[in-house]
């Protein structure tokens, strides 16, 4: 399936996460597919950041900064938008702070998503909601093995346990509320995703970047583990392709998805600091010597769901992924319109997503 642009063209969007990494490229995206997009969240957590450097700002119809712990603002926030279709991407998304700050975390990821689906039952013009969580909402058991959509829900840690709480609380809203409403509410689970634009502390591939513009060697905590390592152009044309169907099709596509890699391009963060390295002559990494936080040693994530029922299929490789992340930082760097990249990549993804229906 190809995404139908016609479809989104003049389609009133409420994004939440809107000033992050995915939730930036995903506005990106649909403002260019002609979307009228609401964007709520934080002001962008790092400078520079994506939001800023793509000049996003100037391509929504509305950008409201705020926290979606405020449920007045946001109830307000989404009555003015009148929107068709909700995408939820705002949250505390990062393993190692959400050891530092449990509360917070728990408070955004699980109560951020009530106080959202609250704000959605009080506003009648919405026909179809996404909540995007994460791969690591599994109860992880470091099997070789893809979990599918149906296995236990869990997580070690406190980021990775607020999904798996997400998770929960989509789906009793989904049977307590949205249904008789009318109102298709599913969730997406994506792999770890890469792409230019994402500053976030702790995350491999802006590590490995910093550590470059810096002069310096790269640090890994955990070499041998291994995760379903995606471009965000992937999961993205999934998180579309899924809320068309929504809002089309209801309630037969209301449940859980997943989005991941191909089984090929779960690797390990070895495997993938050795590509950068390759990439960017000069570069180099060595592990760190400390004690560090519990951290999955392997996860997959099965996709056949999506392949089978929306026909959604990856497109870019993992080497192919990196390259074009590669690129995006190499050209923000030599001081390219960052927009006109974006949207060029965007192109390219589309093009491969064509290609392969061809």
């Amino acid at each position: 399936m190809v995404l139908n642009q016609s479809f989104w063209s003049g389609r009133r969007v409420f994004l939440t996460g809107h000033t992050g990494f995915k939730g930036g490229w995903l506005a990106l995206w649909l403002s260019e597919m002609g979307a009228e997009v609401h964007g709520y969240a934080l002001a962008p957590a790092t400078t520079p950041g994506f939001y800023e450097v793509t000049r996003l700002a100037d391509r929504l119809a509305s950008s409201t900064i705020a926290d979606i712990r405020d449920a007045d603002a946001l109830r307000l926030a989404l009555q003015a938008a009148s929107p068709e279709i909700v995408l939820h991407l705002a949250a505390q998304p990062l393993v190692r702070y959400s050891y530092a700050e449990p509360a917070e975390t728990y408070a955004v990821n699980v109560m951020g998503v009530v106080n959202l689906f609250e704000a959605v039952r009080q506003t009648p013009t919405v026909r179809a909601v996404l909540n995007i969580t994460t791969d690591k909402c599994y109860e992880n058991r470091e099997k070789n093995e893809p979990y599918a959509e149906d296995e236990t829900l869990g997580g070690y840690d406190p980021y990775s346990s607020s999904k798996a709480c997400s998770e929960l609380v989509t789906s009793a809203y989904r049977r307590s509320f949205f249904t008789a409403q009318n109102i298709a509410l599913a969730s997406a689970r994506a792999g770890n995703v890469i792409g230019g634009g994402d500053w976030s502390l702790d995350r491999l591939v802006p590590d490995f970047l910093r550590a470059i513009d810096a002069g310096q060697p790269l640090v890994i905590r955990y070499p041998h583990a291994v995760r379903p390592w995606q471009h965000v152009l992937e999961p993205l044309s999934g998180y579309l392709q899924l809320a068309e169907k929504l809002h089309t099709e209801n309630n037969a596509y209301a449940e859980a998805w997943n989005f991941g890699s191909e089984d090929a391009d779960a690797r390990s963060v070895e495997w993938i600091a050795d590509r950068l390295c390759a990439l960017i002559p000069g570069a180099n990494w060595h592990q760190e010597k400390a004690p560090q936080q519990h951290e999955a040693g392997i996860l997959k994530l099965s996709s056949n769901k999506a392949k089978q029922r929306l026909n959604w299929h990856p497109r870019w490789t993992l080497d192919e992924a990196l390259v074009h992340t590669v690129d995006w930082h190499l050209a923000w760097r030599e001081g390219a319109d960052m927009q006109v990249f974006s949207l060029m990549q965007i192109d390219q993804y589309g093009a491969a997503q064509q290609e392969t229906q061809e």
